[in-house]
């Protein structure tokens, strides 16, 4: 008979590509991985998982299983909560899903902060830029910066975030400054890709005189990793639009300074989406939520 671990377990290998990417993630070897899901598969008498060259699919089997899996844990969840909350405790599984780069810097902080308050609570931390949203609902709380397609989802504002159009002070010696929008055409422009986004039309509002300007950038430089661009940028290689939260220490030290200022960008406003309304809520989504509001909004990047 399995138990819920072999549940959780098996969840884990079904949310990655490879056996060996389930090892990474649980920070075990592969075969450790391989040793135990035989032993799932001897206990139902049930081959759960083919095995390719590099990847894994689920069976019939698995793919049931998995399903499952997700409904059981989360009653098990929920029977951990509601027992709990007779003694206004706090317990189960919380589920976070954020940015990599805001998520490394400031979401795991507040992570930790919270299971040591909670020591009853266990959470599982995913950080991403390119969210598997067929997945949104396996998750208590999304931390979400950018524009959102999806509005299924019951979102709460967590902190303004302006987008910033930057460039180091030796790039601006060299190549001069930028005066309006069009002038972006003759500069070398970085992109940062992530959340699918149209990143190389870049938007441009001058509320003093209501004028709106789309500019399609050429980027000579381009990746999806925000620190590599902002280095880039500050080293004098080019332009970037960034997130006001990522590029205010530098902007404090000088290392990079702000261009056309008199525009605004679309903004990209920090955010929590939950799949639940506040009644169904479980206790620990709703602890975390109110610790992200008293955390983010405070906007620690200027502090």
């Amino acid at each position: 008979m399995i138990n819920s671990d072999d549940l959780r377990f098996f969840q884990m290998i079904a949310t990655h590509p490879s056996l060996a990417a389930t090892a990474r993630a649980m920070n075990v070897t592969p075969p450790t991985i391989t040793q135990r899901l035989q032993i799932i598969e001897n206990k139902l008498k049930l081959k759960l998982v083919n095995r390719h060259a590099r990847t894994i699919t689920l069976t019939d089997e698995g793919m049931l299983l998995a399903e499952r899996a997700i409904i059981i844990l989360d009653e098990i969840d929920d029977l951990h909560e509601s027992i709990y909350s007779q003694r206004n405790e706090v317990a189960g599984c919380l589920k976070i899903l954020a940015p990599l780069g805001f998520g490394r810097e400031y979401i795991a902080p507040l992570v930790t902060k919270f299971q040591q308050q909670y020591g009853n609570i266990s959470v599982e931390l995913e950080l991403s830029d390119n969210p598997d949203w067929a997945t949104k609902h396996s998750w208590d709380i999304i931390v979400y910066i950018g524009e959102l397609r999806d509005s299924s989802l019951k979102l709460s504002t967590l902190a303004e975030n302006k987008r910033f159009l930057c460039a180091s002070p030796a790039y601006i010696a060299e190549y001069g400054s930028v005066n309006e929008p069009a002038d972006l055409r003759q500069h070398h422009c970085i992109a940062l890709r992530e959340n699918a986004e149209d990143v190389t039309m870049w938007k441009f509002n001058a509320s003093n005189i209501n004028k709106s300007e789309s500019i399609r950038i050429n980027p000579k430089l381009a990746c999806n990793d925000g620190r590599v661009i902002k280095q880039w940028a500050s080293d004098g290689y080019g332009i970037i639009s960034r997130s006001e939260w990522d590029v205010a220490p530098e902007l404090k030290n000088g290392s990079l300074v702000r261009l056309l200022s008199d525009y605004e960008l679309p903004t990209a406003n920090i955010v929590a989406l939950l799949g639940t309304d506040q009644r169904s809520r479980s206790g620990r989504t709703t602890k975390f939520l109110a610790l992200l509001k008293k955390s983010i909004g405070e906007k620690p990047w200027y502090q």
